[in-house]
């Protein structure tokens, strides 16, 4: 499978140019709607209904739901992202990661709050599914566990998606962690170097 990231700003049916500044409550409103409604869900379904199946079915809903949504939609509108995935003709599986540049024609496309929630929302919800799997797994309710493997893989894939996307595909990743790498080891030697003269001196 290979990666790539395409960062044209050319794609007018993806992303639309203006010059004022976007607001989009309800994009915002189920960002957050559909991933805190299953967790709230799971959390009480026993208060709602004592059938395991109706819990099951409707947690994995509003969990389907969520990815498609905030996979689709609210990624675009919201921080101008988009990730998916395609066939070639030779029938290769391509990851793609689009981010939209930013230029002084279309300098925002959502607000500063917006993009907060965004990726609060992004961030937080795979946490709380990560806890949700180790109570799970230590309270040995293991009927829940498909789901809630469900329910992370879910969201940690938009998490993944998203930040592939805002750190512009795999080459801009290995940079990255190549370069935080390098900092570190010069940070240890410079340490160990001023220790040794220290010592010496």
């Amino acid at each position: 499978t290979s990666q790539q990231c395409d960062d044209n700003n050319n794609d007018i049916a993806l992303f639309t140019s203006s010059r004022h500044l976007k607001v989009h409550p309800l994009a915002t409103f189920f960002h957050l709607f559909f991933r805190v409604s299953a967790i709230i869900t799971y959390l009480f379904c026993d208060w709602f209904s004592r059938s395991f199946i109706a819990c099951f079915v409707t947690i994995l809903l509003l969990l389907s739901f969520d990815f498609w949504s905030v996979k689709n939609v609210t990624g675009r509108l919201l921080v101008g992202l988009r990730w998916w995935n395609q066939i070639d003709e030779d029938g290769k599986s391509h990851w793609v990661f689009e981010a939209k540049k930013s230029s002084p024609k279309n300098r925002a496309t959502s607000t500063e709050a917006e993009a907060q929630i965004f990726w609060l929302g992004l961030i937080v919800c795979p946490l709380i599914w990560t806890v949700f799997l180790f109570s799970t797994l230590f309270s040995l309710k293991l009927k829940w566990l498909a789901l809630v493997i469900a329910g992370l893989s879910l969201q940690a894939a938009n998490l993944y998606g998203y930040i592939r996307c805002k750190l512009g595909g795999s080459k801009n990743i290995a940079r990255v962690a190549s370069t935080y790498l390098g900092q570190q080891l010069f940070q240890r030697v410079r340490h160990k170097a001023y220790t040794i003269r220290k010592k010496t001196g």
